[in-house]
């Protein structure tokens, strides 16, 4: 998502997507290739069944004349040359309702097949990026990945759709130029090369403004979310501060330049169609003229000119949609890389529904170092920490110690940069058992200093990414009481149905805080980890809380993580964490 990355090919981007569809979407691309096949089997017709009608219209006998329309005429009981009229209007009348509804249907399934299409991608992008690394998580912006799933995949679900639009306006061209050229090849072949040729000046002219416009849109799609991230993130210092005109001073300066990008996108992509239409016109007067001269009367000219002045009406906005579709998949040729650099993201082996590890004897940090990238220090170097089942660990320090870093690698969630963390004897990180990480996280209870809070009921939120339908009613309302807020909640009009808010607005920090430790309470882990979870919270309720914490079951281990002493006073051993070292102080 960089913007100076180097740019793929509009081939190299659709042959990436093409290798991320399912073999189902492959099916149906191609059941599409053939129905594009069968519009221009259906243009072809319509082209041809206009010829004996221009010609029945102007001169019947010219068309009696003719040996092979003769016999099947009488064979079908035709008499005499005026009675071809009325079978030749109804065959030029259903050739042409019959192409109007395959390219109708055409239209259609292209749209429907893009949008699937664009679904499949959307959630593929997304599933990528929920299964990274915590690591990768930690690198990465979240404006560029909320761009990237949400924005991109519509611009590049529009790309597709307008990629099949100029398939299918390439069959029905080729289609439609075929019967030009068997009514009057040199005529036919003066013509495509005329108008064809100036669709490949136009393109060749603005392929690069495209180019560069896609990337400029990527960009401003980017610098637009991330004001308006920071705007709503930020509403009460915003409010506090009055600062909300440099707010939309930044929003403006990125959507006013975006959405001109896109006005003179749509203007690249639809201006050849008035410069070839005008050529078109003119074109056909100068054929009439040429072909009166050259048949030496109006009758013999008017129906070969009303044919090719039909295909040329059909060809000209096939060959515009070729041209407007190249220059949509250009205009979004940046968000289908960016998408497909999502798609792209490796993944390291998964594994749901695993059965949480039953600790039995102790988590052992074995001269663990961890470093956030190889030019940067430290973090821990080589700490070594024993915890047995059932202990209450304390741990102290400054802020910038390494505490949160302890806690990411006692979870699993950042991998040692040496030593190892062993569970019962066996290191959780063991690449021939890598089942064995899942097991491990699914034993944790996380409690964090800043709880994440879902825009939905108390319920809900309590029992965090469960179901509807599977959460239980009476282990939530066990874990509220020990979290010391189910007064709070059932003194409620809605109870545990109550709308928190985003992000829990409509809650106190330390409601917030209480419903994310009913959370972990709910979660019944074996491993509970309180990462200054308290802090948000008063002496009293924080001392009400501890009390219920301690009489938890000694099954469940505890590591505490704190800047209050009297958040700990219940730990069998309180660690001091200074500098990556760490102290037994009690």
């Amino acid at each position: 998502m960089n913007s100076k990355k180097s740019t793929q090919s509009i081939p190299s981007l659709f042959q990436g997507i093409w290798s991320h569809l399912s073999r189902h979407r492959r099916i149906q691309m191609g059941q599409l290739l053939v129905l594009m096949l069968t519009s221009g089997v259906a243009e072809l017709l319509s082209l041809g069944a206009v010829l004996p009608f221009l010609t029945v219209l102007n001169d019947p006998l010219v068309l009696w004349q003719q040996q092979s329309v003769q016999k099947v005429a009488l064979r079908l009981g035709f008499t005499g040359a005026t009675d071809l009229l009325l079978p030749c209007t109804l065959l030029f009348s259903v050739a042409v309702v019959l192409s109007s509804l395959v390219r109708l249907g055409n239209l259609w399934l292209n749209g429907r097949f893009a949008a699937s299409v664009g679904s499949d991608l959307s959630c593929e992008a997304y599933r990528r990026t929920l299964y990274q690394p915590y690591e990768v998580h930690l690198q990465k912006n979240s404006t560029s990945l909320i761009k990237a799933v949400s924005t991109q995949i519509t611009y590049t679900t529009i790309a597709l759709n307008s990629f099949l639009k100029l398939v299918t306006s390439t069959t029905v061209s080729l289609s439609l130029l075929a019967g030009l050229l068997l009514i009057d090849a040199p005529i036919a072949l003066t013509a495509a090369t005329l108008f064809s040729g100036t669709y490949c000046i136009i393109a060749f002219i603005s392929r690069r403004e495209l180019r560069a416009n896609s990337q400029k849109i990527a960009d401003k799609t980017r610098q637009q979310l991330k004001a308006l991230q920071e705007g709503v993130g930020a509403v009460r210092d915003i409010l506090l501060d009055g600062t909300q005109r440099n707010y939309l001073k930044i929003y403006r300066d990125a959507d006013i330049p975006q959405r001109k990008l896109f006005a003179k996108n749509s203007f690249l992509g639809a201006f050849p169609r008035y410069i070839v239409e005008t050529i078109g016109m003119l074109a056909i007067a100068l054929l009439g003229v040429f072909l009166v001269l050259q048949k030496g009367s109006s009758g013999e000219a008017i129906p070969i000119l009303g044919a090719l002045a039909l295909g040329a009406q059909r060809l000209l906005p096939s060959l515009q949609q070729i041209y407007n579709g190249w220059a949509t998949v250009k205009s979004y040729s940046a968000a289908m890389q960016d998408v497909l650099e999502m798609l792209n993201q490796p993944l390291t082996p998964q594994f749901e529904d695993v059965n949480a590890i039953e600790l039995s004897e102790s988590i052992q940090f074995k001269d663990v170092s961890f470093r956030y990238s190889s030019h940067l220090p430290d973090v821990l170097p080589g700490l070594d920490l024993t915890i047995r089942v059932g202990e209450r660990i304390g741990i102290i320090g400054a802020t910038g110690s390494g505490k949160s870093t302890m806690v990411d690698v006692l979870m699993g969630l950042l991998i040692p940069t040496s030593g190892k963390l062993i569970v019962d004897g066996q290191d959780v990180h063991d690449p021939a058992n890598p089942e064995r990480l899942f097991a491990w996280r699914a034993a944790i209870a996380h409690v964090p200093q800043s709880i994440y809070l879902a825009d939905g009921s108390v319920l809900e939120n309590i029992a965090f990414g469960t179901p509807p339908e599977l959460i239980d009613l009476g282990r939530v309302r066990d874990a509220a009481d020990q979290a010391q807020i189910s007064n709070f909640i059932e003194s409620s009009p809605d109870g545990y149905q109550t709308v928190v808010g985003e992000r829990g607005i409509r809650l106190s920090g330390g409601q917030r805080q209480r419903i994310g430790i009913a959370r972990a309470l709910y979660k019944r882990a074996q491993v509970l980890i309180l990462d200054e979870a308290t802090s948000a919270l008063d002496i009293n309720t924080e001392s009400e809380l501890m009390t219920a914490v301690d009489k938890l079951s000694k099954k469940i281990t505890i590591v505490m993580v704190a800047h209050r002493l009297s958040t700990i006073k219940y730990c069998d051993r309180v660690f001091r964490l200074e500098n990556g070292d760490l102290m037994n102080i009690e």
